[in-house]
């Protein structure tokens, strides 16, 4: 009967795997990534648990002899910075070219903006992957399915079109990489925001290493 005592226990207890809590994620964030509303598509929430921070949207200090107003796309670190009075400016996340040679550098302006726009691969794209891209060589419609996404500001030079885009994306997971065909992909909610805040016009300097 001495061991009785032990027996018992042994047969009541049982063994629970640790719980893992998830980080929480500042309601703040989750707000900025959440769906976005009355739009001719759907712009659905981005799951941030899968972005890192460093990625998300942000005011930051940034010290340039930029004037406000000014996109400085910073290729080699995976940021975009527009350029705010004070010695600040918000800073997004991007995906710029898989292969640095595909990738826009110098100066360049805003020459038009879209919403929900019309994308066509370029002649360059369909020759080098002629399987994915040779059937949208006749473009493909705004949509939550274009790789354009639901916003796009096009970089001009001396009045012509460089066809490198500042645009959404539908992979959202790929910022912070070297994932593009050369455009600069931002996460949709971003590109809706940036979009919001720069004109047609607007100096745009890329920096490529």
């Amino acid at each position: 009967m001495i061991g009785l005592p032990a027996l018992t226990l042994a047969a009541c207890s049982s063994t629970r795997a640790p719980v893992v809590q998830e980080p929480s994620i500042d309601p703040y964030y989750l707000r900025m990534y959440g769906a976005v509303m009355g739009e001719p598509h759907p712009v659905p929430a981005t799951d941030i648990r899968r972005v890192d921070p460093k990625w998300w949207r942000q005011e930051v200090p940034y010290f340039t002899n930029e004037r406000p107003g000014t996109i400085v796309v910073d290729t080699p670190a995976h940021h975009l910075y527009l350029v705010l009075e004070g010695g600040r400016a918000l800073r997004y996340g991007i995906g710029v070219g898989k292969d640095e040679s595909l990738v826009f550098r110098g100066e360049a302006v805003i020459g038009r903006k879209a919403q929900w726009p019309r994308w066509t691969p370029t002649k360059s794209m369909i020759a080098r992957e002629p399987e994915r891209y040779g059937p949208y060589a006749g473009g493909m419609a705004g949509g939550i399915e274009n790789p354009l996404g639901p916003r796009a500001l096009y970089l001009y030079k001396n009045g012509a079109d460089t066809l490198f885009r500042l645009h959404g994306t539908t992979e959202p997971y790929t910022i912070g990489t070297n994932v593009s065909s050369g455009c600069i992909r931002l996460m949709n909610q971003d590109i809706i925001d940036l979009y919001s805040r720069v004109p047609v016009g607007a100096r745009v300097t890329v920096i490529n290493s």
